[in-house]
């Protein structure tokens, strides 16, 4: 897959979260390939999350990390923690972020601690409820990370 060859950034960093050995049922019995979740991020706000299956463990992280690339998505962070608390859930999975003081560091556990890294996040306080589904989580924490407002957007009375 030459196409892919072309990702070679160094200020991208690539973390594999989750790679899980799945199967479907043929006539002759199971064929087993490979799923990844990958996580992508350039330290500084950037972040996108890719899931794809290969039939070697190589190609399905080679897949997940462009898949991940494209979907990056840019998050508005202010400093190193985030302008507000939020709340988001993707099927089971429900993902708290709170906002922390700078000193803090990153509270948080598992998917979510890998997401809030390669985003950038400095300090932050975190909870996972409900599934623990690790694309489910990360996928939940991405989208709280976009719904995120600066200050200067926000509409008062």
């Amino acid at each position: 897959m030459p196409e892919i060859e072309e990702f070679k950034d160094k200020s991208i960093r690539e973390e594999v979260i989750n790679i899980d050995r799945v199967a479907r049922v043929v006539k002759g019995g199971r064929r087993f390939s490979f799923r990844a979740l990958v996580v992508v991020g350039d330290e500084k706000g950037q972040v996108g999350v890719g899931v794809s299956k290969g039939s070697d463990v190589q190609k399905a992280i080679t897949k997940a990390t462009a898949v991940a690339k494209k979907n990056m998505k840019k998050m508005n962070l202010a400093g190193d923690t985030i302008p507000h608390d939020s709340q988001t859930r993707v099927s089971g999975a429900v993902v708290l972020l709170k906002r922390a003081a700078p000193g803090t560091g990153l509270k948080a556990g598992g998917v979510i601690r890998t997401v809030l890294e390669v985003a950038g996040v400095k300090d932050i306080l975190s909870k996972s409820i409900g599934s623990s589904n690790k694309i489910n989580i990360a996928y939940a924490t991405v989208k709280a990370l976009d719904e995120l407002e600066l200050k200067e957007n926000w509409v008062t009375s």
